[in-house]
Order: structure tokens, then C-alpha cells, then sequence
């Protein structure tokens, strides 16, 4: 069912949004806004309000997107490169010209502190305007010839349609980080959003119509997550998924897009260690450890999971850190000055219960919070926990909430065996002042990314991504906009 821009608009405008029409209740597909009479709520997790709804698409909406991406695939493909790099600046421009809006549905949507949320739409649009420019640097390469009389080109072309499945936490930032790649190597997309928060998604949306992205080159469809992701996977014109979200759905991904053989790029859990070394500057330390775990409420891929400190500086080390989070502010993400907002649904606050429950009951000490605030159901205390058994189930699951388990370690050889024992290989963290063990344990731990002294290490020209069961392929960098091409080999005759 197509709609009138009339109806597709907030029940309830959001207040705050200078530009309403940036919210929108629809799916899109084929440059059209789409509704239907069956709808999902979305739930502010601050107030547990209802803010709106999207359509409950399914299987039959899922194949007219793809339809649409398939058909527009060739104009889009032959387009040169250089107009699409126009496109995609337009709508880098037009993020940041609503920067605020945006912030502001994403706040009351996902739950994070607005200073967070602002963060995240320059983060977004820091994507677009890289692959802006990587889409005229696609190139092609000449080989030298191992054959009498001919000569022999590889050139990269686009894979053609992809299906992006964006998470809840990043819902911005997700999508722009793989629609934009896509796009830029020529690709079509059919994105699912997280039905938690739709919203960012589809403002974004928007404003690639007003950037003038042709009809069916983003299709953006909204409902049953495993309907729709099945379809994705299914449909053989489909020839690529990119994925974030858990390790679980992202293997049920891949087993389902065997029997088409898609390309996969897939980005998945993590447990992060995070390593201090009796050399650190102690506060210093404790700073990177507080922006390590506690950015986005500890919602987070990246997030310190597991802290280890050394011997030598663990009381001084857990005091410090004890003083940050004690000092930490929890509260709506429009209030000033909040560090902490809620947790995005009642089974992530039930899953942090659990593994605080089972840390005490091994023997961890709960210096600071361990429970809901009194501010609403979704609020968990920033939490600390020392002296954390290696059996807790919090050293061995990832967590996705406010919690920081502390452990002891006493060497080197010990740090890297315990750090490297988990399925996961996404980030680890170190903090030392020795070039000579930095040089070792970077060699040493098995993951894909390793953070040195310092927190933020994501940005648009850097390849992300993990190792073992964190995931496939990388985002970000010119790598991830190879992932959406294949290579072609041209041998031509010069006779």
C-alpha cells in the first residue's frame, strides 16, 4: 500500500524536531514510502512510551524491494562514478544539515545521551563522504602477460544487490557504514533496520530521496526481522549480506545463504580484554577503562569486557576506577550531563541481573551499584566488580550493559593466554608504557583490532572487524567497499 506524505508522519510529532517530516512511519521501497494495517510499536527505553510505529512488512514486500534494487542495478552500476559521488555528497550534506533532528530521534529511540547520539551522526556521515571519494578510486589494474600475443586487464565490478541488516545499538552509523560502501561500488541495497529503532533509519532515508537517489537503488523494509532477513538470504539476486548484530543470528545467516553462495561480511559479538600492565599511568588507565566500557551504557561490540589488571597496580587501579563510575551520572539521554541512558529492553537488563547475580555468588565483590535505578525498569547502576573468577559467567559471555568485571593476572604469558581464551577476537585493549611488550602482545592477542593506550580507534578509513567467531570480512577503509565488488579478468586477443 502506497501513501501520501500526509500520512506517514509522527501520531505524536517528537518535540524538539525542527524538520517533523524527518519522521517518518513508512517502509521505502522503490523510492516510495510504503504503510501497511499492520504495525510495530516503537518504545522509547528511557520512558517506555510508545513514540510510534512501522509497517509489519513481510515476505511479499521483501521481494518487491528486492525487485526494485534489481531492476535499478543497471543504471545505477553504468552511472559514472563521479555522479555518484555527487549523490552520496549531497546526502553527507544534508545529514549534518540535520544533525540535530537526527540526534533526536535516534535519543528517543535507542536511549543514548544526546551529546552520544550527535556523536553518532558525524560518525555516519563520516562514511558517506569517504566513499564519496572511494567511488572514483575504484580502478583497474593492468597483469603482465604470460601469454604470446595478448594482454590481460583485472578490474573490480559491483556484486549487485545487497542486503545490509543493521543493529539497535548504531543505528545510524551501521547503516551508513555499509549502505554507503555499497553504494559507492556501484551496488544496490535492501536494508532491514532493527525494529527497536527503525527510525534513524528511515530518516536517513529520507534524506537519501533528498539527495536525489534514484528509485530502488535503497529500499529500506521494516517488520518481521526473520521473515525478512530469510528472504535476503533466499533470493539468488541477492548477492551479498552484510550483517551486525550476535554471533547466534550472524552463524543462522550464513547457513542460510549457502545455497546461494553470497558473499558475507559479517560483523559479530565480542568479549573484549582489557589489559593493564603494572607500568600504566594508574588514572590514565582508569579513564581509558571508564570510556572503554560505559560509551553507549556498555551497549556496545567494542566495550571492555573483561578487565585484567596486574598485580602490581590492581588496588590502585580499581580504587581509581571505582571513583569514575561511582561518580557517573544515569539518567535520560535528554538530561544534562548524563553518562549512562537505559538499557534497550527488558531482557538486556535481566541478562546483566544474571551475570551480576552469578559473579557475587563465585565470589566477586560488588564495590559499586549491582541494580536497577530507581529512574525506571531500563535503568541499571553503573556497576563494578573485583575479583572476578574466571568461571563467572561474565568472563565467558559478552555482557551489553554497564557492568566492568576486574580480575588479577601476574605475567605476561598468563594475560595472553586468558585474554585469547574466548570465541570471540573483535578488540582488546592495552595499557603499558613498554615498547617492547607492546610489540609482543600485539603480536600475541588474537583479535582483529587492538586499541593501545587509548580508546577510539574506529573511523571511516580503517578496516573493522574481528577474527573467529567476532566475524567475516571488515567494514570501513577501501577494504570495505572491496567487499561488494568481485574481480573481473579480461584476457583480450591482440591479433
Amino acid at each position: 500500500m502506497s501513501a501520501s506524505a500526509k500520512t506517514l508522519r509522527a501520531l505524536r510529532p517528537f518535540e524538539r524536531l525542527s524538520d517533523e517530516t524527518l519522521f517518518v512511519q513508512a517502509a521505502l521501497i522503490n523510492g516510495q514510502w510504503r504503510v501497511s494495517d499492520e504495525t510495530r510499536p516503537v518504545v522509547d527505553p528511557a520512558s517506555e512510551e510508545t513514540i510510534g510505529s512501522v509497517p509489519a512488512l513481510g515476505a511479499r514486500e521483501t521481494r518487491e524491494a528486492i525487485d526494485a534494487a534489481s531492476t535499478a542495478l543497471a543504471d545505477w552500476r553504468a552511472m559514472l562514478p563521479q555522479a555518484r559521488t555527487a549523490i552520496l555528497r549531497r546526502w553527507h550534506d544534508l545529514i549534518l544539515a540535520a544533525r540535530e533532528d537526527l540526534a533526536i530521534i535516534m535519543t528517543r529511540e535507542q536511549g543514548k545521551p544526546i551529546a552520544e547520539a550527535r556523536g553518532e551522526i558525524d560518525y555516519a556521515a563520516s562514511f558517506i563522504a569517504y566513499y564519496a571519494e572511494e567511488a572514483q578510486r575504484v580502478t583497474v589494474e593492468s597483469v603482465t602477460s604470460h601469454l604470446p600475443g595478448a594482454s590481460m586487464s583485472v578490474s573490480r565490478v559491483p556484486v549487485g544487490v545487497v542486503g545490509l541488516v543493521t543493529p539497535w545499538n548504531f543505528p545510524s552509523a551501521m547503516l551508513t557504514r555499509k549502505a554507503a560502501a555499497a553504494l559507492a561500488a556501484g551496488c544496490t541495497v535492501v536494508a532491514h533496520p532493527s525494529g527497536e529503532t527503525p527510525f534513524s533509519a528511515l530518516a536517513l532515508g529520507e534524506l537519501a530521496i533528498r539527495a536525489g537517489m534514484p528509485a530502488g537503488v535503497l529500499n529500506i523494509v521494516t517488520g518481521d526481522a526473520p521473515i525478512i532477513v530469510g528472504e535476503l538470504c533466499d533470493d539468488a539476486r541477492v548477492r551479498a549480506m552484510s550483517f551486525t548484530g550476535s554471533t547466534e543470528i550472524g552463524r543462522l545467516i550464513a547457513a542460510r545463504s549457502a545455497a546461494t553462495v553470497k558473499r558475507l561480511v559479517l560483523e559479530l559479538g565480542g568479549h573484549a580484554p582489557f589489559i593493564v600492565f603494572d607500568d600504566a599511568d594508574v588514572e590514565r588507565a582508569a579513564d581509558i577503562a571508564v570510556a572503554a566500557k560505559f560509551a553507549t551504557s556498555g551497549q556496545d561490540c567494542l566495550a571492555a569486557n573483561r578487565i585484567f589488571v596486574q598485580n602490581g597496580v590492581y588496588d590502585r587501579f580499581v580504587a581509581a576506577f571505582a571513583r569514575r563510575i561511582a561518580d557517573m551520572t544515569l539518567g535520560g539521554g535528554f538530561e544534562a550531563n548524563v553518562d549512562v541512558g537505559p538499557l534497550i529492553h527488558e531482557r538486556a537488563v535481566e541478562k546483566v541481573e544474571a551475570q551480576v547475580r552469578d559473579a557475587v555468588a563465585r565470589g566477586a565483590r560488588c564495590l559499586v551499584g549491582g541494580g536497577r535505578s530507581a529512574l525506571g525498569p531500563r535503568f541499571y547502576a553503573p556497576t563494578l566488580l573485583t575479583d572476578v573468577p574466571e568461571d563467572a559467567l561474565i568472563m565467558r559471555e559478552e555482557t551489553f550493559g554497564p557492568v566492568a568485571a576486574v580480575t588479577r593476572f601476574a605475567t605476561e604469558g598468563e594475560v595472553i593466554a586468558r585474554a585469547n581464551d574466548s570465541e570471540y577476537g573483535l578488540c582488546a585493549y592495552l595499557v603499558t608504557r613498554d615498547g617492547g611488550r607492546i610489540a609482543r602482545m600485539t603480536a600475541a592477542l588474537d583479535y582483529g583490532m587492538i586499541a593501545v593506550n587509548r580508546v577510539k580507534i574506529t573511523g571511516a578509513p580503517v578496516p573493522f572487524g574481528g577474527v573467529k567467531q567476532s566475524g567475516l570480512g571488515r567494514e570501513g577503509s577501501r577494504h570495505g567497499l572491496e567487499a561488494f565488488t568481485d574481480l573481473r579478468y579480461v584476457c583480450l586477443d591482440q591479433g
